[in-house]
C-alpha cells in the first residue's frame, strides 16, 4: 500500500538529516568544495571605458575576512547544495573564511510549481525561441519533482539544515512558498528550527492577475515563513504609508498645522473627555498580511525577463526588518536577483546564486545595470566529485558513459584493460575516447587527464584522444588551445540525448545514427588597435565573428533549430548576450573591467544587439594581454586571449 505524504514525513526528515550530517562530516574531515572565480566584475557598461590605477591582482586583496572593508559580494552559479557546502567550509583561494554562524539574513524563493517546464524565451532579431533547461538543470528539476511534493521536500530538507548552520545567532530566514506546499514546508521548518522559532507566517496578498475561474476562489496570495535561529534576532519595525481613507479620521488641525483625531476617552471616575491622537509619522505598522505591494505587471520597469520575479518593495520589507547596514544577506535560489539588488541598494553585503544559467546571466546583467560595487562571479569548482552525488535519475539510466561511447562509435575497455569506465577506443584505429559525465564540468584538468591517458593507457601508443563532454568550464577554449599540440579533440554531447534515449532507445539511435557530436563554439576578435599618449594606452576591441556549435546540440525544439540556423548564417553576432574585457589579464583571474549586453540600450538604443566595438583607456604597458569573454543567449561561454609586445598591434594567441 502506498504511503501517504504525511506517513512519509518522518522518513523525509530522517534522510534529510542524514544527508546534512554527511555534508557536515566531510567539512569536519577537511574535505572542501572549492569556488572557481570566473570573473571579478567591476561594473562599467559605457561604450568607452576610462580606467586608471592598478587592478587588484587577487580576489583576496578585496576580501580578507567577513565584516572587513575588503569584503566582496558573490554571485555563484551551481547547485545550491554544493554552494552551501562551499560557504560552510570556506574558500582560502578566494579569501573567503567559513561563513558558519556568520550570515544575518536568508531569504529564499524556491520553485514550487511541479508542472513548470522551466523554459526561457529568447528574443532575437526577427526570431523568438524557447530554450529548454541545460542538462544539469534538467537533472535538478527532474529530481526535485520526480515524486511530486515528496521529492520537493527531500530536496529542501538538507538545504534548510545547512542554511541554519550558516545563520548567526541573531539571524533569521524567510522562506517564500505558495499554497501547494506551505503546510508541509512549515512542518519541516518546525522540525529543523523548532516550532518556537516561528516568528511569523506572513501572507502576501499580491492581488489577482490571470484567467478568471468560476469554480474556485481565485489564488491571490503567497506565504512567507519567518523563522529565527537564536533567541534574539535583528528587528526593525517597518511601516507603510497610510491610505487616504485611513487618514480620514485625522480631520482636525492643531495650532501647528498638524492633523489629529479626537478620540473619546473615559477617566477613572467615569467622566468622559476627548483627547488628541496623531498619526504615526513613519506610517502604519506593517503586520503579517502584506497587501500594499502588488505583484508586478508585465510592463513594470523592474521586470528583467524572469517569470517568478518578486517586487523589490516586498523584499525590501524583509531586508530592512531583519538586517542592518553591513549585515550579510543570502539568497540561494537567486532567480532574477531581486534579493541581491535590494541588499546592495540598502547597504548590506550579499551572496546569491542559482543552478540556472539563464538566471545567473540575468542576475549578472541586472547587477551591472544597477552599477553595484565590484563583485565575484563564481561557480562550483569540482562538479566531478560532488555534483549530483545522490541523483537517482542517473542511477536508473545506468552507466551513461558506456552508452555515450557506443553512440560515438567507440568500444569500452574490459575491466582488466582499464578500470575507468569513462574510456573506450575506436575499433581499427589508434583513437582513444573519453566520455565525461553529465554531472561534471569538462575543464582543463579533464583534458589534461585525457592527454595523460593517451600517453600511458595500455602502453600509450594512441595517435589521438577525443573528449566527449556535456557541460564545459568557462575557460575551456583556452584549455583546448593549451593542449592543441597534443592531438586532442573536444566534442559536445547533444543536450537532448536523455530525451532521445527515453523516446527511441539505444538500439534505434545506433541503427539510425541519430546522435551527432559537434565541436565547441568560439569567438573571433579583430586585431586590437592600440594608441599610446601621455602614459596611457587607448585600446580598441572589436568582435569579428561568433561560431556557434550545431543547432542540433542546442536544447531547442526542431522548429526553433531551423530558425536558429538561418540566424547563425545571417547575423551570428546577434547571438552574443553579454561580453566583457580584461585589458590586463594575468592568465589566472578574469577581471571584467568593461561589459555590454543586449538590453543595455544606453550604448546603441538596440535591445537585441550588443555593441561590438569599444575603446578603453588604461595605464600604459609595453607588454599586455587582453582577455575577451563572451556569453551567448544559450549560456555558452567563449574566451579569447590576445597579446601585444612593445606597442605592436595585438594578434590572436596566448
Amino acid at each position: 500500500m502506498t504511503k501517504t505524504l504525511l506517513e512519509q514525513l518522518p522518513e523525509i526528515a530522517r534522510e534529510g538529516r542524514a544527508e546534512a550530517q554527511r555534508v557536515l562530516g566531510r567539512l569536519d574531515s577537511g574535505t572542501r568544495i572549492g569556488l572557481q572565480t570566473n570573473e571579478i566584475v567591476l561594473p562599467c557598461k559605457d561604450t568607452s571605458g576610462i580606467f586608471s590605477g592598478q587592478q587588484p591582482k587577487l580576489p583576496n586583496a578585496y576580501n580578507q575576512a567577513v565584516g572587513a572593508a575588503q569584503w566582496m559580494n558573490r554571485l555563484i552559479y551551481g547547485d545550491n547544495l554544493l554552494t552551501l557546502q562551499a560557504l560552510l567550509a570556506g574558500d582560502p583561494d578566494s579569501g573567503l573564511p567559513s561563513l558558519r554562524g556568520k550570515v544575518d539574513l536568508i531569504y529564499i524563493d524556491p520553485p514550487f510549481d511541479s508542472k513548470a517546464d522551466y523554459r526561457t524565451k529568447i528574443n532575437l532579431p526577427g526570431v523568438s525561441l524557447d530554450q529548454k533547461p541545460t542538462v544539469i538543470e534538467q537533472f535538478a528539476y527532474a529530481d526535485t519533482w520526480k515524486e511530486g511534493t515528496v521529492s520537493y521536500l527531500r530536496m529542501m530538507y538538507p538545504r534548510l539544515v545547512l542554511m541554519r548552520e550558516l545563520l548567526s545567532e541573531k539571524g533569521s530566514i524567510y522562506v517564500h512558498i505558495d499554497w501547494h506546499v506551505s503546510a508541509y514546508v512549515k512542518t519541516i521548518m518546525d522540525d529543523i528550527f523548532g516550532k518556537e522559532k516561528l516568528i511569523n507566517e506572513i501572507v502576501w496578498n499580491k492581488g489577482f492577475r490571470g484567467t478568471e475561474s468560476k469554480r474556485i476562489f481565485q489564488h491571490a496570495h503567497d506565504t512567507i515563513l519567518f523563522y529565527a535561529k537564536g533567541n534574539e534576532i535583528v528587528w526593525n519595525q517597518q511601516y507603510q504609508p497610510y491610505k487616504d481613507q485611513s487618514m480620514g479620521r485625522y480631520n482636525q488641525i492643531d495650532e501647528h498645522g498638524n492633523s489629529y483625531a479626537l478620540i473619546k476617552r473615559t477617566r477613572t471616575d467615569g467622566s468622559v473627555y476627548y483627547g488628541r491622537t496623531y498619526p504615526n509619522q513613519e506610517g502604519k505598522k506593517i503586520n503579517d498580511v502584506i497587501s500594499h505591494v502588488p505583484t508586478m505587471a508585465s510592463t513594470n520597469r523592474e521586470r528583467v525577463g524572469y517569470d517568478t520575479q518578486k517586487p523589490e518593495d516586498l523584499i525590501s520589507i524583509f531586508v530592512k526588518a531583519s538586517s542592518n547596514e553591513g549585515d550579510l544577506v543570502c539568497d540561494f535560489f537567486g532567480g532574477s536577483g531581486t534579493t541581491a539588488a535590494v541588499a546592495e541598494r540598502l547597504g548590506r553585503r550579499w551572496i546569491t546564486g542559482d543552478i540556472g544559467k539563464p538566471a545567473s546571466l540575468i542576475m549578472r546583467k541586472r547587477l551591472i545595470d544597477q552599477d553595484v560595487k565590484p563583485f565575484l562571479y563564481q561557480s562550483i569548482g569540482d562538479y566531478q566529485k560532488e555534483a549530483f552525488r545522490n541523483n537517482r535519475l542517473v542511477k536508473r539510466i545506468g552507466d551513461l558513459s558506456q552508452i555515450v561511447l557506443g553512440l560515438y562509435g567507440a568500444l569500452p575497455f574490459t575491466a582488466e584493460q582499464c578500470a575507468d569506465r569513462n574510456f573506450g577506443y575506436v575499433k581499427g584505429s589508434r583513437t582513444l575516447v573519453m566520455a565525461d559525465s553529465p554531472n561534471r564540468l569538462t575543464t582543463a584538468s579533464t583534458i589534461r587527464r585525457a592527454v595523460e591517458a593517451k600517453a600511458s593507457l595500455l602502453g600509450g601508443d594512441w595517435q589521438k584522444v577525443v573528449v566527449l563532454g556535456w557541460n564545459f568550464a568557462f575557460d575551456i577554449s583556452q584549455a583546448i588551445q593549451q593542449y592543441k599540440d597534443s592531438n586532442v579533440e573536444v566534442l559536445v554531447i547533444p543536450p537532448d540525448l536523455m530525451d532521445k534515449l527515453s523516446k527511441k532507445g539505444y538500439d534505434k539511435l545506433i541503427r539510425d545514427k541519430a546522435v551527432r557530436f559537434s565541436s565547441l563554439q568560439y569567438l573571433v576578435v579583430k586585431p586590437i588597435e592600440v594608441n599610446t599618449c601621455d602614459g596611457k594606452d587607448e585600446i580598441t576591441v572589436t568582435l569579428d565573428n561568433y561560431v556557434l556549435l550545431s543547432p542540433d546540440n542546442i536544447p531547442l525544439d526542431e522548429k526553433d533549430k531551423l530558425k536558429l540556423q538561418v540566424l547563425m548564417s545571417d547575423d551570428p553576432l546577434s547571438l552574443i548576450e553579454y561580453w566583457s574585457i580584461d585589458p590586463d589579464y594575468d592568465g589566472i583571474t578574469f577581471r571584467s573591467t568593461w561589459q555590454d549586453y543586449r538590453e543595455n540600450t544606453s550604448n546603441d538604443n538596440d535591445a537585441l544587439h550588443c555593441v561590438y566595438s569599444t575603446c578603453l583607456t588604461v595605464p600604459h604597458l609595453d607588454d599586455r594581454r587582453v582577455c575577451v569573454k563572451a556569453v551567448d543567449v544559450f549560456g555558452f561561454e567563449s574566451q579569447v586571449v590576445l597579446t601585444v609586445k612593445n606597442k605592436e598591434e595585438l594578434n590572436n594567441g596566448n
